[in-house]
């Protein structure tokens, strides 16, 4: 066949009818990054395809095309924990759909593709007393590196120094860590003590967490260039007294 893919271990990240009894698969894949497969038939109440196109679940898929729209062959369903505790849920849906509305078309990332599958394997052993801001916050990490956008906590670039605790930063998307508190920056007064904190991978403590969660606001606006994230609301609906956790 055409351009004929097989055996791809891929993920839905977004699914939506398409003509008659067809749906429009957008898909997170190993090899070949986000890619769109039309499921024909999958519609249908009598297809199995519409079960098993699910999100969270891992699969085998083997499509055909030489267009930017594949054809979806056929699939194997792989065994997976489910994701299933509200807030995992939710903070599915938003990786889902990070990666649906932000990642080029046909650009593999294996290294975020791996990132992807641990954090959703963290998801499904979340308890709900369990904290999901720290896999949030790791998973935006790799994927604003599988980017371009990566950048040290501890160290500025528009100095080249090492961050020192007692003094305040700021962030800019393009540039990472700065110790110029420009005006015009998106972030300032980020405390030197939670940035090194958080280099050294405390994402738990308070002050680290909240910096964290501030940085990595800015960085996601910045690459959604404007575009909602209609999953964030899911967070703030679901609990409105604890504030939007993505």
């Amino acid at each position: 066949m055409k351009g004929a893919v097989q055996q791809e271990p891929a993920y839905v990240v977004h699914r939506r009818p398409w003509r008659e009894t067809a749906l429009l698969v957008d898909l997170f894949t190993l090899n070949h990054g986000r890619m769109s497969v039309v499921a024909r038939g999958a519609n249908s109440t009598r297809s199995p395809l519409k079960a098993q196109l699910q999100p969270f679940q891992p699969l085998l898929v083997d499509w055909t095309g030489k267009s930017e729209l594949k054809t979806l062959v056929q699939l194997e369903v792989r065994s997976a924990p489910a994701v299933s505790q509200p807030r995992a849920l939710y903070s599915g849906f938003y990786i889902n759909e990070l990666v649906q509305r932000v990642l080029p078309v046909a650009d593999p990332s294996p290294a975020l593709f791996a990132s992807y599958i641990e954090t959703l394997q963290a998801l499904a052993d979340l308890s709900s007393q369990d904290d999901v801001e720290p896999l949030l916050r790791r998973f935006e990490r790799a994927f604003a590196a599988s980017l371009g956008y990566d950048f040290a906590w501890d160290e500025t670039t528009d100095t080249g120094m090492s961050v020192q605790a007692g003094q305040l930063y700021g962030y800019d998307p393009g540039q990472g860590i700065v110790s110029n508190l420009a005006p015009e920056l998106p972030l300032r007064q980020l405390p030197g003590e939670a940035l090194l904190a958080l280099a050294a991978g405390d994402f738990i403590s308070e002050a680290p967490r909240k910096t964290a969660k501030r940085v990595m606001r800015v960085l996601v606006d910045y690459l959604l260039q404007g575009r909602p994230l209609h999953s964030r609301s899911l967070f703030s609906h679901s609990n409105p007294s604890s504030g939007r956790e993505s």
